[in-house]
């Protein structure tokens, strides 16, 4: 009887990892994306679960915020403070996040620069510098990035 209790839950827990993995290989996420997708399960079994997938590296949140913030720097025109409100959306910890941006402080900042200065160059034939510095406050831009493009018109 035993017997059988063990290899039941032993398959309950082989279905939740598949499920997991399944999640977790469809697309990169977050630890507190997989603990918010598997709220119904046991949590305890989750717990392990997710502990077994990090020891394995598919739950790595160090490598989620590399791979979105280049992702970020690819295909989209952001500052450094909204990269970090879209990881902190996801649940990274703002540690983590921190990290790599002190890490990576240079490259965020040409990033950022190169960024502003892109929108600057769409928006300047319908708006007036002004209006586009105001723009750029809101959407989180440095001062000191601010200045540096608009120094350059």
């Amino acid at each position: 009887m035993e017997y059988m209790k063990n290899f039941d839950e032993a398959e309950k827990i082989d279905k939740l990892r598949n499920k997991m993995l399944k999640y977790i290989l469809y697309k990169k996420r977050t630890e507190l994306e997989v603990r918010q997708k598997f709220s119904q399960e046991d949590e305890k079994e989750v717990d392990d679960a997710i502990e077994y997938f990090k020891e394995l590296h598919y739950i790595d949140d160090f490598d989620y915020v590399d791979r979105s913030i280049q992702e970020f720097i690819n295909l989209k025109n952001l500052s450094i403070k909204e990269i970090c409100y879209k990881l902190y959306q996801k649940g990274v910890n703002k540690k983590i996040v921190d990290s790599y941006i002190c890490n990576h402080k240079e490259k965020l900042i040409e990033y950022e620069v190169n960024s502003a200065q892109n929108i600057w160059n769409k928006k300047i034939i319908n708006l007036e510098p002004e209006e586009i510095k105001q723009f750029l406050y809101k959407k989180g831009y440095m001062d000191e990035t601010i200045q540096v493009i608009s120094n350059f018109e």
